[in-house]
Formats: C-alpha cells, sequence, structure tokens
C-alpha cells in the first residue's frame, strides 16, 4: 500500500506542470486578448470594405450589361441602340459567356486560401445563380431611365408648357363660346397667345374654330343660311375637350405620361337648327333626328337590338321581338343574351312602342304598340334601309 502511494504522488509531481503549461494563455500578460482583438479588427474590416457573395456578382453582372448595352443613364443619347430591342434571353446568355472568362478572384479576404486561377473564388464559379433576378433589375433600371429621359428632354418640357396654356384656353373657350368671334379671339390671344409660354396662336384658332358649324357639308350650308361664320354646332363643348384632349396626347408622347382627362357632362342643345327647319319646310314633315327631340326627354320611341342569328324575314323578326319580351331573360335563346331580354322588358315598361331589331346584314322595324302618324314618319325617314313589315 505504501508503494502504491509513492509511485501516484510521483506520476502527479511529473505531469502537472505539463498540464498547467497545456491550459496557461498562448503568451505572456494580455497576449491573448490583444489578438482576440486583433482578429475582430481584421474581420470587421473585411466585412466592412470588402464585398460578400451576392454585392461582388452584381457588380460583376452589371459591369457585363454596362459593357453590351451601355450604362444606365438619364442622358440622352448616352445610352447604346442594341439593348432598347434586345430580348431577356439575349442578354442572359450575353451575360454567362462574359462571366465564363472572368476568373479573376472575385472575394479578395479569402484569395489567401482559395485564391487562383480558375478556382472556386471566381464570377464564373459563383455569380451564375444571380444572373436571372439581375437582368430584372436592369431591364427595370434601364426602363425608368427611358422614363426619366423622356421627362428630361426639351421637347417634353415644351409639350408640358403647350399643356398649360391649352389648359387655360379651355377654360377660357368654354366660358366665351358663346361671345362674339372678335371678343373670343381675344381672350384666348390674352390667355394662350404667343406671348405666353406655351401658347401659339396656332392654338387660339383651333380653339376660337373649336365647335363651329362647318366641319361637313350640312356645317356649310347652315352657314350659308344662317350668314353666321361664327356659329356654335350641337355639343360644341365635347369639341372643345376634344381640342384639349389633342393637346394632352401631345405631351403624352412626348414625356412617357399616361395623364387622362375628366371632363364634365355638357347639357346638349336640342333645338332644332335652321337647315332642319328650312328641310322640314320643303318637304312637309318632320325631320328625322332622336325621339327626343320631337317627344320630350323621359319617353323613348324605339329601342336597338342586336341578334346573335342571322334573321331572314319580318315574321322571324317579329317572333324574336315577342320572345325577348314574354319569355323570362333566364330561358336560353339563340338570338337574344339573358342581358338584352331584361333590358328589352324593362324599356317596354317605360313606353317603347317600336323595336329596331338588327343582324350582321339587316334590320327590322317591329313596333309592339299603336303608333300615331307622326310616329311612323319619323321612324320611316330615320330607318329608311330597315323592313317594316
Amino acid at each position: 500500500m505504501k508503494k502504491s502511494f509513492l509511485l501516484f504522488a510521483a506520476c502527479y509531481l511529473l505531469l502537472a506542470p505539463l498540464a498547467q503549461a497545456a491550459t496557461a494563455p498562448a503568451g505572456r500578460g494580455n497576449a491573448g486578448l490583444a489578438q482576440a482583438y486583433q482578429m475582430n479588427q481584421r474581420n470587421t474590416y473585411y466585412m466592412v470594405t470588402q464585398p460578400d457573395v451576392d454585392t461582388a456578382c452584381r457588380s460583376k453582372i452589371f459591369q457585363c450589361l454596362s459593357e453590351y448595352c451601355g450604362d444606365v443613364t438619364v442622358v440622352p443619347g448616352q445610352r447604346g441602340e442594341r439593348c432598347p430591342a434586345a430580348s431577356e434571353s439575349e442578354l442572359y446568355n450575353w451575360v454567362l459567356l462574359c462571366l465564363q472568362k472572368d476568373s479573376s478572384i472575385l472575394l479578395p479576404q479569402y484569395g489567401v486560401t482559395t485564391g487562383g486561377v480558375m478556382g472556386m473564388n471566381t464570377a464564373a464559379r459563383l455569380c451564375p445563380s444571380y444572373v436571372q433576378q439581375e437582368i430584372m433589375t436592369y431591364l427595370s433600371m434601364a426602363n425608368m431611365a427611358e422614363k426619366l429621359t423622356y421627362q428630361r428632354s426639351d421637347l417634353c418640357m415644351q409639350r408640358r408648357r403647350e399643356l398649360e396654356a391649352a389648359m387655360s384656353c379651355h377654360e377660357i373657350a368654354l366660358s366665351f363660346g358663346n361671345a362674339t368671334s372678335n371678343m373670343l379671339t381675344t381672350q384666348l390671344t390674352d390667355f394662350c397667345g404667343a406671348g405666353v409660354p406655351g401658347g401659339s396662336a396656332e392654338m387660339v384658332q383651333r380653339y376660337a374654330s373649336a365647335g363651329n358649324v362647318g366641319a361637313n357639308i350640312w356645317g356649310w350650308a347652315e352657314k350659308m343660311v344662317n350668314l353666321d361664320l361664327s356659329q356654335k354646332g350641337k355639343d360644341w363643348q365635347s369639341a372643345v375637350d376634344a381640342v384639349l384632349a389633342g393637346y394632352m396626347n401631345r405631351m403624352n408622347l412626348a414625356c412617357g405620361d399616361n395623364m387622362k382627362m375628366n371632363t364634365v357632362a355638357h347639357p346638349t342643345d336640342k333645338s332644332p337648327t335652321t337647315l332642319q327647319t328650312a328641310a322640314a319646310l320643303a318637304v312637309g314633315m318632320a325631320f328625322p333626328g332622336d325621339f327626343e327631340d320631337n317627344f320630350g326627354p323621359d319617353i323613348k320611341l324605339w329601342m336597338e337590338v342586336k341578334s346573335a342569328t342571322a334573321i331572314n324575314d319580318f315574321a322571324s323578326a317579329k317572333q324574336v321581338i315577342q320572345a325577348g319580351l314574354t319569355n323570362s331573360p333566364l330561358t336560353q335563346n339563340p338570338f337574344l343574351t339573358s342581358a338584352q331580354m331584361g333590358t328589352m322588358q324593362e324599356s317596354y315598361r317605360l313606353g317603347v312602342k317600336v323595336f329596331i331589331l338588327r343582324d350582321s346584314a339587316r334590320c327590322w322595324i317591329v313596333p309592339v304598340q299603336t303608333l300615331t302618324t307622326k310616329e311612323q314618319s319619323v321612324l320611316s325617314q330615320t330607318f329608311a334601309s330597315c323592313v317594316a313589315n
């Protein structure tokens, strides 16, 4: 027993210094703390100054696209003409070929251990998985740059000023539309003439002439009857709106915008013109026109219906109308839709007396109530090409 104890004590005395040497710090004093601080500083430097795989690959891919297409910029004329018409597959193939030729070290912080020509740390090895997303980003940036180029162009600025002047003249044209021609022209010249930014004498002429009777042969005949060259026709406010819409379209084309115009519903002049009155006196009967002009705004004389199937005779047309008025709108019908039948029944309830049934080549006048002589005259003149019976 005494011998075993002595052997154990001898072994402990021999091995204790070795264990203390293994657990002691690798250096004297604070050398271990200094080494950890140095390693942390080095890792922080690489994290801040050196790119990760995603950032480095995106830079490489953007560089390839810039070599092929030209850099994305908003300066007019700086982009190449090859890529606006390039497809996504074309750019994809080019970037892959460009990356395959790049065998340089992608991440410098790992260049010591894994670097080398055609090694693992290259763009050809690490970047192909980023190509698709980066191409979509590039195309999006190119599209935005193209829009900015449009909006910064001199032509766009000119069209924007022109539209501002046109909007000003639009208000004046609606306010002084019924005034004399000289008064209207004077007001338009002050608000959108040649002395106003964006205005011109052509703009003044367009607004001054908007809505004037004389756009077609009947308009010129109207002028000859009235001897008034500045007379406004029906819905002349809509003609003024059309002039403004034209200037807005010019601005949209020049700037790449999609601006739309919302206008107020304008009242419609329902009074007969001088030419209609003269024609009615010449033929001795009512001039054909909207039924509202003759019978009031709350009553409709006829309703037009489009048939989905050809109709060969008047008897078939009459049968189709009767089916549309009597059957349930949910009933299957090869000629009329459910919506059409529902509208026909509602119109009949509101007082419609005649249905004008049309197919691809002919039309049929099918009365459902008794007509007066005046109503028959209006229908016969308005739908002279339709078959009545």
